[in-house]
């Protein structure tokens, strides 16, 4: 008889995003024209800046062990970026440098959650949510965003799903994969349910810096004293500065939940890489023009993608206020025909696209949303172009 395996393990479902651009790659690198509307990391180069100082720390022999929370320039840096941008004041020591934003959710889930104890996910959701909950132990609770509200989830609704078992709310602003931003007024009436009913609210800020138009980036935590205890920020340097590679996140909390992350990280995997670390300091703390060059480029492509998309027949979707996706209701292909096949679902819509089109896009069963396709523009205008010219063709075949 075999050994038994992990049930919890078993239970996982593979990343379906990193499997698909897995197999985007694949077929680009034999030599089909493939446009790939998957990428969840810009299309721009880390900036030269940063390469350089990670150059410079392997030439200075930066490469040993560092404290399982990070390098103390660093923690302060975040720190710094902490006060000021995010008007919150966490200290040094509050600060936990990790292995990337996953790492940073799963260092806050296992410091806060026992067996049995209840988070609740908006939908639609980032995908690795739920299997982060659950590894931690946590049941996760899901809570249907409407579209009349940009697909936020409101201080009534989080309320009326509240038990005596739930411990976390998962706050993501700007939002994969739907774009929007939660505003202040709708922060400060989720914060007052947070206080009331006690319980701590992880705020995933990974696409802080990518807002656009009047937009504003506001982060809970720095909403009121209550609300800051009960608040672990999540944030990290992939998305804004280009460096998903590198692989550096960070927390801020309180000391108490800091020290527990610290300690958990510490046997998990001793620390962040060193030279990553360096990395990270100098794109925290150097020139940020790259940055601001990006997130213009973006706010163009943003701008076309959704001036393209929005006028396809058939398709829904609403303009996005930060991140680098556009959220797609393909619902409505449902039930009709293509080549003389019913259309059963946006899962056989995004394998239709990818052989009949050479299109791959992210279907979001994954995300809650089993009607929706999210489209990266984090790609080149000229992809952009050239996909939504074939998605456009695809629906036009679609009676």
């Amino acid at each position: 008889m075999p050994l038994s395996l992990s049930e919890k393990a078993l239970q996982v479902k593979p990343s379906s995003t990193l499997a698909i651009t897995a197999k985007a790659k694949e077929m680009k690198d034999q030599g089909i024209d493939i446009v790939g509307f998957v990428a969840g990391e810009p299309d721009y180069g880390t900036p030269e800046n940063v390469n350089e100082a990670a150059i410079e720390a392997i030439k200075d022999g930066f490469t040993k062990y560092t404290p399982a929370a990070g390098i103390k320039e660093l923690r302060q840096a975040v720190s710094d970026k902490f006060k000021g941008f995010n008007h919150i004041n966490v200290e040094w020591n509050q600060v936990v440098i990790s292995n990337g934003g996953k790492h940073t959710l799963t260092n806050a889930f296992q410091a806060i959650l026992n067996p049995g104890d209840e988070v609740i996910i908006p939908v639609p959701y980032w995908l690795t949510y739920p299997e982060i909950v659950r590894l931690a132990g946590g049941v996760p609770v899901y809570l249907q965003g409407k579209k009349e509200n940009g697909y936020r989830v409101t201080a009534q609704e989080i309320e009326a799903v509240v038990t005596d078992k739930t411990k976390a709310l998962i706050l993501n602003t700007p939002s994969n994969p739907t774009g929007m931003i939660y505003t202040r007024e709708e922060l400060e009436e989720i914060a007052k349910v947070a206080i009331r009913q006690d319980f701590y609210v992880i705020s995933d800020e990974i696409y802080e810096h990518l807002t656009y138009g009047d937009h504003q980036h506001v982060s809970i935590a720095s909403l009121n004293e209550e609300i800051y205890k009960r608040t672990i920020t999540c944030s990290g340097v992939s998305k804004s500065y280009a460096m998903t590679g590198w692989r550096i996140g960070y927390t801020g909390s309180s000391v108490e939940v800091a020290k527990l992350m610290s300690s958990i990280q510490s046997h998990q995997t001793s620390n962040p890489c060193s030279i990553a670390q360096k990395a990270a300091l100098e794109a925290i703390t150097g020139t940020q023009e790259p940055l601001e060059e990006m997130k213009k480029e973006f706010e163009y492509r943003k701008d076309y993608i959704y001036e393209r998309v929005s006028k396809i027949p058939l398709l829904e979707t609403l303009n996005p206020e930060g991140a680098f996706y556009l959220f797609v209701d393909f619902g409505n292909l449902v039930g009709r025909a293509y080549q003389g096949k019913a259309i059963e679902s946006v899962n056989q819509v995004a394998s239709i696209l990818l052989e009949d089109y050479n299109v791959v896009v992210i279907p979001c069963e994954d995300f809650g949303c089993p009607n929706f396709i999210r489209l990266s523009y984090a790609i080149s205008r000229e992809a952009i172009t050239k996909g939504v010219d074939r998605i456009e063709a695809f629906v036009r075949d679609v009676v």
